[in-house]
């Protein structure tokens, strides 16, 4: 079997500038929640030494006369024209699987008989035309093997977007030119251990002998990166198709004090992390909430609070979860402590075709009607736009403290904000 995956570039620079041709060329940068820190950099903002996670507000002081775009995160917009891109790769390749945002794996079974590198440079140019967005491909016998000729494919332009790793020669190659810190499935602290053993690029440790590897390692994931480097295949698809946790958080845009206030932001983290799950036909058994204060406000009462709930009945409905998650915050407010962040976090998540249901407390009514409005809001907000129906709890937020109050729409500070003309009637374009 042969794997590869598609990866955007610079996926949401890319994404603004699908519809802002006059953005090319231009440095571009895309900032985090409530426009804090830089999180998507164009090849030309890169250049000017633009960093990930440089604060907003130290671009003008760093660069005061650089020409750079700026626009708060807009994942809306991200989510619908990436979904395109999904849809163009369903239909070239015989297997995928969705890993993130901007990456997308492909298998094709034995057997198959195609020229790999004429199929990659196809699809770069069909999502090219059809999206408007570039994608780097990588082709090689595994997994991991396929993200480092991704890599090659996105850095070196005579690959023309597409990089095949299908022989011994290459695959050495490519291996001795891959810092070790790079490969997939080693992060920072094994590339610090490795380094300490004189481990420092792919190469290196692809040499080493297995049980060498099983012993540093401690556990399976080490080893199939060893394997995989190797060109032997055995990350099983299984491990791609769902994530086992989701967590939506966010620092909010000053202190909140009020605890209706915070409520209404971790009901709308709640709903949001219901929407993924139902997205990826998941379920979760376990839901979390978080609250913390401001660490760098030493002058001000220190928190940190985390509790969770088991759920009985594993679910995916807005309501159970949002509930759930308010329940669990009034567990953890404190009166008169400013806090800064929030978050929820569902774990323990598995597909939605079998479900245990409870034996004492199961209302086949109940949740029929949980799904059947589920299944209204899903279908709303993917017509008329994301957040279109929301949970009353999560309509209405108080700003920080001496603030006035915002709707859901403005609960974050997003300022340089694009339209979204795929998705918002209020946002066609307009031809003159």
């Amino acid at each position: 079997m042969f794997h590869g995956i598609i990866d955007c570039d610079n996926c949401y620079v890319s994404c603004e500038r699908v519809f802002r041709p006059d953005l090319e060329g231009r440095p571009v940068v895309v900032l985090s929640n409530n426009d804090g820190c830089v999180v998507a950099r164009s090849n030309e903002a890169k250049a000017l030494g633009i960093k990930a996670g440089t604060p907003f507000f130290r671009l003008k002081e760093q660069l005061p006369h650089a020409d750079i775009a700026v626009f708060s995160s807009n994942y809306e917009l991200y989510g619908e024209l990436t979904a395109r891109i999904i849809s163009l790769i369903r239909q070239a390749a015989p297997l995928y699987w969705r890993y993130s945002i901007d990456e997308c794996f492909v298998s094709f079974p034995a057997g198959y008989e195609t020229d790999y590198k004429a199929w990659g440079e196809a699809l770069h140019r069909k999502v090219r035309k059809h999206v408007g967005m570039p994608v780097s491909i990588g082709l090689a016998p595994t997994k991991t093997l396929a993200k480092i000729a991704s890599r090659f494919a996105k850095k070196y332009p005579g690959y023309r977007h597409c990089c095949l790793i299908d022989t011994t020669d290459k695959r050495l190659r490519a291996l001795a030119l891959t810092p070790i810190a790079d490969v997939w499935g080693i992060g920072r602290r094994y590339a610090r251990r490795m380094a300490e053993l004189h481990i420092h690029t792919a190469l290196d440790l692809a040499s080493k002998h297995e049980e060498w590897v099983r012993h540093i390692g401690g556990n399976v994931c080490l080893l199939r990166t060893w394997h995989e480097l190797n060109g032997h295949d055995c990350i099983p698809p299984e491990a791609q198709l769902h994530k086992k946790s989701i967590c939506t958080s966010r620092s909010f845009d000053g202190l909140i004090y009020d605890i209706d206030a915070l409520r209404t932001h971790v009901v709308n983290f709640a709903m949001r992390c219901a929407e993924k799950l139902r997205q990826q036909h998941l379920v979760t058994a376990d839901i979390g909430v978080f609250v913390a204060t401001n660490p760098f406000r030493e002058d001000l009462e220190q928190y940190v609070g985390f509790d969770e709930q088991h759920l009985v009945c594993p679910t995916a409905s807005t309501i159970a979860l949002c509930t759930a998650a308010g329940a669990l915050l009034r567990k953890l407010y404190r009166p008169g402590v400013g806090f800064k962040r929030a978050g929820v976090i569902v774990r323990s998540c598995r597909p939605d075709e079998y479900l245990q249901t409870d034996l004492f407390d199961y209302d086949p009514t109940r949740e029929a009607r949980l799904k059947s409005i589920d299944r209204a809001i899903d279908c709303l907000n993917k017509r008329f736009g994301s957040e279109t129906v929301v949970i009353g709890a999560g309509q209405y937020t108080a700003a920080p403290r001496g603030g006035k109050a915002t709707n859901f729409e403005t609960a974050m500070r997003r300022e340089h904000k694009s339209p979204n003309p795929t998705t918002r009637w209020s946002d066609i374009i307009t031809l003159k």
